[in-house]
Parts: C-alpha cells; structure tokens; sequence
C-alpha cells in the first residue's frame, strides 16, 4: 500500500505537499487491521505480532526455518509438468506451466529434499502454493513418492508440509492417481516402522487433504489454517445448512480429532525435533 505524509510549505507557497513513500514497506494485518513494518514481519517469519495471524511463506523460506542450516539437500529439482492431455480452457495448460516457471522459484509446486532437524536425518517434501497455487499433478505425486522411498531406503522419517488447493485439473485422472500412490508408499513407510509427520498449512484442501496430508502418524497445523475437502460455500450449497462457525479450520479440527496438535510457525522447529527424538530409531 502506498503510505504518505504532509510536510508544511514554506510560507507563500500554498499548500502542504504530499511527500511518497515508497510502496512495499509496510503490510496490513487481514485479521486485526495492525500495520507492520516488513521487515519487522519477515523476521517474524510473516507472523502477526499482535494477534498471530499466520500469512503464508514461501517453500524456501520454511526449508531454511526448519532445517540444519546447509543440511538440506534438494532431490528431483529437474522434474517439471508436461501438458500431456493438450488442456485448454481460458488459456491452455501449458502457458500456466510458463507463467509460473517465470516467477522464478520452484519447477512446481513441491521442493523436495533430504536434510536434518537438531542432527536427526529427515526427508522434506514442501509446497510452495505460488505455483499454481500448490496443486497436485503428476510431478508433485511422484516427487512426494521418491521422498518417501528414500525414507524406506535410507531408513529416516518423512515430513510433508502440505500447502495446497488439491489435485491439478488440467492433468484429469492422472492428478488424482497421486492421490493412491503417495499414499501407497506411506503405507510401506508405516510397515518399516518409520515416522511420517503431516503439517498442515494454510489452505490443505482437495486430493491433497483427501490422500497422504492427513496420513501423519502426527498430524500438526498451524494455527487457523484452511483443512478440508470441498470448500465451505461448495458444502453450504450442497447440504442447504449453514456451517458452524469456525468449520475447516485448524481448531475446529483439533476439536474433532482430525488434528493431534495445533503449532506456532516460531515453535514448529523444536516441536518437530521433540517429536522425532520420541519417534525415530535410527538403524542399527
């Protein structure tokens, strides 16, 4: 937003003048209205410091947060979607392809990695929702798969830090087979006895809530995050109900046992190592 302030004239030389401040300085809280210098935001890892209000970070960000620093090492970085079925609507699938390549980040809409959390070894899988707002297509579902092979292989958990609107439309049938095929391995990972952490981030929704996102031997979110399948208004339209309030969100969840723990974003690193030392064996 673009911020001002009045500086007076000198005398006889009419009125005040507006003086710009450059945009991109300061940013204003969705849910308490507070002003936050960005800065100040940033190294509080985009979390409100009056009410807790968690916006979103990018899949980088939330790596180098959570992660040894300079553990991480990226798998799969090379795989990028193909416009295989030839889809088009308003724009074809392939310019969307494009359109998020150029943004500059990831190749699609998960960044993959093996890396270490307090010396503990640990396979990440992390959304980035700026691709295509972190949908599920072919490439997402079998980089979440070969993240958790290397977790069978190399004997270590997995985490998944889920940020997403669901299965890829433009990829069909293919984008929901995802859906079975992480979870297949998942189930693999549990008959090893090897811990799969979920973390639910705002929004989880669609294929991906539906399939491995809510698979976690621990299932953790941040707080007031979006978790569901259908949206709200989608479900108000079809059961003709008005939903109770609070409906698909993180504490709500809690409540009704589809989540076992609701984080801060600032505490997730040493809860996740406190967890994995109560969970993880390393190989003998």
């Amino acid at each position: 937003m673009a911020w001002f302030k009045r500086e007076k004239a000198p005398l006889g030389q009419g009125e005040e003048k507006k003086v710009k401040v450059p945009e991109g300085l300061w940013s204003k809280c969705p849910t308490c209205g507070e002003t936050i210098y960005i800065k100040d935001l940033e190294k509080n890892l985009n979390v409100c410091p009056k009410c807790g209000h968690h916006s979103r970070i990018s899949a980088r960000k939330r790596l180098e947060v959570l992660l040894d620093e300079g553990s991480f090492v990226e798998h799969d970085a090379g795989m990028v979607s193909v416009d295989f079925l030839e889809f088009k609507d308003s724009k074809s699938y392939q310019d969307r392809i494009d359109a998020a390549l150029a943004k500059g980040g990831a190749k699609d809409a998960v960044i993959c990695g093996t890396g270490a959390i307090d010396g503990t070894p640990v396979q990440m899988a992390v959304f980035d929702f700026s691709f295509m707002g972190g949908s599920m297509g072919s490439v997402v579902g079998e980089k979440i798969t070969r993240a958790i092979e290397r977790g069978l292989e190399q004997h270590t958990p997995v985490i998944v830090v889920s940020a997403s609107g669901g299965a890829r439309m433009q990829e069909s049938i293919l984008s929901l087979m995802q859906m079975a095929k992480t979870s297949a391995a998942l189930a693999k990972l549990k008959e090893k006895g090897l811990p799969f952490i979920s973390i639910l981030t705002d929004p989880t929704t669609g294929g991906v809530t539906a399939s491995f996102a809510m698979l976690g031997d621990i299932n953790m979110a941040e707080p007031k995050a979006l978790i569901g399948f259908a949206g709200p208004r989608v479900i108000e339209q079809t059961i003709r109900q008005k939903l109770p309030e609070g409906f698909q969100r993180a504490e709500y969840l809690l409540d009704h046992g589809m989540v076992d723990v609701i984080i801060d974003r600032r505490e997730m690193r040493q809860a996740l190592s406190s967890i994995l030392k109560m969970l993880y064996r390393p190989a003998a």
